[in-house]
Protein backbone atom coordinates (compact mmCIF):
# COMPACT_ATOMS: atom_id res chain seq x y z
CA UNK A 1 0.00 0.00 0.00
CA UNK A 2 1.32 3.42 -0.92
CA UNK A 3 1.89 5.90 1.87
CA UNK A 4 -0.46 8.87 2.04
CA UNK A 5 2.26 11.11 0.56
CA UNK A 6 2.72 8.80 -2.42
CA UNK A 7 -0.95 8.41 -3.32
CA UNK A 8 -1.02 11.81 -5.04
CA UNK A 9 1.71 12.31 -7.64
CA UNK A 10 2.61 15.78 -8.84
CA UNK A 11 2.31 16.15 -12.61
CA UNK A 12 4.06 19.17 -14.10
CA UNK A 13 3.24 20.06 -17.71
CA UNK A 14 6.42 21.74 -18.96
CA UNK A 15 6.51 20.99 -22.69
CA UNK A 16 5.53 24.37 -24.12
CA UNK A 17 7.76 26.03 -26.68
CA UNK A 18 6.98 29.64 -25.83
CA UNK A 19 5.80 30.44 -29.34
CA UNK A 20 4.79 33.98 -28.29
CA UNK A 21 8.06 34.37 -26.38
CA UNK A 22 10.31 34.06 -29.39
CA UNK A 23 10.53 30.30 -29.12
CA UNK A 24 12.09 30.20 -25.66
CA UNK A 25 10.95 27.05 -23.82
CA UNK A 26 8.94 28.15 -20.79
CA UNK A 27 10.54 25.50 -18.58
CA UNK A 28 13.88 27.36 -18.78
CA UNK A 29 12.65 30.91 -18.10
CA UNK A 30 14.27 32.24 -14.91
CA UNK A 31 12.33 33.23 -11.79
CA UNK A 32 14.01 34.05 -8.47
CA UNK A 33 17.24 32.43 -9.54
CA UNK A 34 15.72 29.14 -10.75
CA UNK A 35 14.18 27.89 -13.96
CA UNK A 36 10.38 27.78 -13.97
CA UNK A 37 10.59 23.97 -14.11
CA UNK A 38 12.67 23.84 -10.91
CA UNK A 39 10.42 26.42 -9.25
CA UNK A 40 7.30 24.34 -9.98
CA UNK A 41 8.85 21.04 -8.87
CA UNK A 42 9.88 22.58 -5.54
CA UNK A 43 6.36 23.97 -5.08
CA UNK A 44 4.81 20.55 -5.78
CA UNK A 45 7.11 18.88 -3.27
CA UNK A 46 6.55 21.55 -0.63
CA UNK A 47 2.81 21.22 -1.25
CA UNK A 48 2.85 17.54 -0.34
CA UNK A 49 3.68 15.60 -3.51
CA UNK A 50 6.52 13.20 -2.69
CA UNK A 51 6.69 12.03 -6.29
CA UNK A 52 6.72 14.32 -9.32
CA UNK A 53 6.47 13.49 -13.02
CA UNK A 54 7.53 16.25 -15.46
CA UNK A 55 6.36 16.24 -19.08
CA UNK A 56 8.95 17.77 -21.41
CA UNK A 57 8.66 18.73 -25.07
CA UNK A 58 10.28 21.82 -26.54
CA UNK A 59 14.08 21.45 -26.41
CA UNK A 60 13.68 18.56 -24.00
CA UNK A 61 17.37 17.67 -24.02
CA UNK A 62 18.35 21.24 -23.12
CA UNK A 63 15.82 21.29 -20.28
CA UNK A 64 17.15 17.94 -19.01
CA UNK A 65 20.70 19.30 -19.06
CA UNK A 66 20.01 22.71 -17.51
CA UNK A 67 17.16 22.27 -15.07
CA UNK A 68 17.76 20.58 -11.71
CA UNK A 69 15.02 17.95 -11.84
CA UNK A 70 16.71 15.29 -9.71
CA UNK A 71 14.36 12.63 -8.40
CA UNK A 72 11.63 13.48 -10.92
CA UNK A 73 10.32 11.08 -13.54
CA UNK A 74 10.90 12.85 -16.87
CA UNK A 75 8.35 12.09 -19.56
CA UNK A 76 8.87 13.08 -23.20
CA UNK A 77 5.94 14.30 -25.26
CA UNK A 78 7.11 14.16 -28.90
CA UNK A 79 3.80 15.74 -29.98
CA UNK A 80 4.16 18.79 -27.71
CA UNK A 81 3.51 21.21 -30.60
CA UNK A 82 -0.08 19.92 -30.81
CA UNK A 83 -0.89 21.48 -27.43
CA UNK A 84 -1.35 20.79 -23.76
CA UNK A 85 -3.78 17.92 -24.31
CA UNK A 86 -1.02 15.64 -25.55
CA UNK A 87 1.19 16.52 -22.58
CA UNK A 88 -1.62 15.71 -20.16
CA UNK A 89 -2.20 12.36 -21.88
CA UNK A 90 1.52 11.54 -21.78
CA UNK A 91 1.72 12.51 -18.13
CA UNK A 92 -1.28 10.45 -17.05
CA UNK A 93 -0.06 7.49 -19.11
CA UNK A 94 3.27 7.68 -17.24
CA UNK A 95 1.45 7.16 -13.94
CA UNK A 96 0.04 3.76 -14.94
CA UNK A 97 1.35 1.04 -12.66
CA UNK A 98 2.96 3.46 -10.17
CA UNK A 99 0.31 3.05 -7.49
CA UNK A 100 -0.72 6.70 -7.74
CA UNK A 101 -4.39 7.23 -6.91
CA UNK A 102 -4.49 10.82 -8.18
CA UNK A 103 -2.45 13.30 -10.20
CA UNK A 104 -2.04 16.89 -9.06
CA UNK A 105 -1.53 18.84 -12.28
CA UNK A 106 0.41 22.12 -12.42
CA UNK A 107 1.48 24.23 -15.40
CA UNK A 108 5.10 25.36 -15.66
CA UNK A 109 4.13 28.88 -16.78
CA UNK A 110 2.20 29.79 -13.60
CA UNK A 111 4.90 30.69 -11.04
CA UNK A 112 2.41 32.70 -9.00
CA UNK A 113 0.86 29.42 -7.88
CA UNK A 114 2.99 27.99 -5.12
CA UNK A 115 3.04 25.40 -2.36
CA UNK A 116 0.14 26.87 -0.38
CA UNK A 117 -2.39 26.50 -3.20
CA UNK A 118 -1.01 23.07 -4.07
CA UNK A 119 -1.34 21.93 -0.45
CA UNK A 120 -4.95 23.16 -0.28
CA UNK A 121 -5.98 21.29 -3.42
CA UNK A 122 -4.05 18.19 -2.33
CA UNK A 123 -5.77 18.22 1.08
CA UNK A 124 -9.13 17.75 -0.66
CA UNK A 125 -8.03 14.35 -2.02
CA UNK A 126 -10.19 11.48 -0.75
CA UNK A 127 -9.83 8.55 -3.16
CA UNK A 128 -9.59 7.61 -6.86
CA UNK A 129 -12.87 9.35 -7.62
CA UNK A 130 -11.65 12.75 -6.35
CA UNK A 131 -11.89 15.65 -8.78
CA UNK A 132 -10.61 18.91 -7.29
CA UNK A 133 -9.67 22.30 -8.70
CA UNK A 134 -8.25 25.50 -7.32
CA UNK A 135 -10.58 28.46 -7.77
CA UNK A 136 -9.79 32.15 -7.93
CA UNK A 137 -12.74 34.25 -6.80
CA UNK A 138 -14.95 31.31 -7.77
CA UNK A 139 -13.42 30.76 -11.22
CA UNK A 140 -11.81 27.36 -11.82
CA UNK A 141 -8.06 27.34 -12.41
CA UNK A 142 -4.90 25.37 -11.56
CA UNK A 143 -3.72 23.27 -9.90
CA UNK A 144 -6.18 20.48 -10.60
CA UNK A 145 -6.31 17.11 -8.83
CA UNK A 146 -7.49 14.25 -11.03
CA UNK A 147 -8.38 10.96 -9.34
CA UNK A 148 -7.31 7.81 -11.18
CA UNK A 149 -10.93 6.82 -11.85
CA UNK A 150 -11.12 9.82 -14.20
CA UNK A 151 -7.87 9.33 -16.15
CA UNK A 152 -9.31 7.23 -18.99
CA UNK A 153 -12.11 9.73 -19.56
CA UNK A 154 -9.70 12.65 -19.49
CA UNK A 155 -7.20 11.11 -21.91
CA UNK A 156 -10.01 10.39 -24.38
CA UNK A 157 -11.09 14.06 -24.42
CA UNK A 158 -7.76 15.90 -23.96
CA UNK A 159 -6.98 17.33 -27.40
CA UNK A 160 -5.18 20.42 -28.64
CA UNK A 161 -4.79 23.03 -25.92
CA UNK A 162 -7.91 21.98 -24.05
CA UNK A 163 -6.29 19.64 -21.55
CA UNK A 164 -8.90 18.44 -19.05
CA UNK A 165 -11.22 21.41 -19.63
CA UNK A 166 -13.95 19.54 -21.51
CA UNK A 167 -13.94 16.68 -19.02
CA UNK A 168 -14.12 18.98 -16.00
CA UNK A 169 -16.98 20.92 -17.58
CA UNK A 170 -18.90 17.69 -18.23
CA UNK A 171 -18.30 16.54 -14.63
CA UNK A 172 -18.90 19.88 -12.92
CA UNK A 173 -21.20 18.30 -10.32
CA UNK A 174 -18.41 16.02 -9.12
CA UNK A 175 -15.82 18.80 -9.01
CA UNK A 176 -14.77 20.26 -5.66
CA UNK A 177 -13.58 23.87 -5.90
CA UNK A 178 -10.98 25.04 -3.39
CA UNK A 179 -10.63 28.82 -3.13
CA UNK A 180 -6.99 29.92 -3.46
CA UNK A 181 -7.17 33.60 -4.41
CA UNK A 182 -5.79 34.59 -1.00
CA UNK A 183 -2.59 32.53 -1.42
CA UNK A 184 -1.84 32.44 -5.15
CA UNK A 185 -1.97 34.48 -8.36
CA UNK A 186 -2.95 32.46 -11.45
CA UNK A 187 -1.29 34.53 -14.18
CA UNK A 188 0.33 32.79 -17.18
CA UNK A 189 3.70 33.61 -18.74
CA UNK A 190 2.57 33.61 -22.37
CA UNK A 191 3.87 36.80 -23.97
CA UNK A 192 6.78 39.23 -23.65
CA UNK A 193 4.52 41.53 -21.62
CA UNK A 194 3.99 38.74 -19.05
CA UNK A 195 7.72 38.60 -18.30
CA UNK A 196 7.24 41.47 -15.84
CA UNK A 197 6.00 38.83 -13.39
CA UNK A 198 9.40 37.14 -13.31
CA UNK A 199 12.06 38.29 -10.86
Amino acid sequence: METYEEQVTGLLLAAGGGRRLGGRPKALLEHRGRSLAEHAVLALRAGGCARVHVVLGARAETVRARAALDGCVLVDNPDWEQGMGGSLRAGLDSLAGTGARAALVCLVDQPGIGAEAIARVRAAFRDETSLVSAAYDGVRGHPVLLGAAHWAGITSTATGDRGARAYLKAHARELTLVECADVARPYDIDTEADLVHLE
